[in-house]
């Protein structure tokens, strides 16, 4: 998975980091995918969901949501 394709979908590294990471944890916790993958780890999984364009975040004061 090149970082390049999925900076396009947000706006800084430290931004990918903590969405993938956010996502990545939801997915442990037993969240759906939302797109289809041969990957099984949860990281890579929330990156590809990224670079599909399935996850949105919010920037609030407190962090991203």
């Amino acid at each position: 998975m090149a970082i390049e394709k999925n900076l396009a979908h947000v706006d800084n590294r430290f931004t990918l980091v903590i969405a993938a990471s956010k996502r990545a944890r939801q997915i442990l916790s037993g969240a759906e995918a939302t797109v289809e993958t041969k990957h099984c780890k949860p990281v890579t999984i929330a990156l590809d969901e990224i670079a599909a364009g399935k996850i949105k975040w919010v920037r609030t004061k407190e962090g991203i949501k």
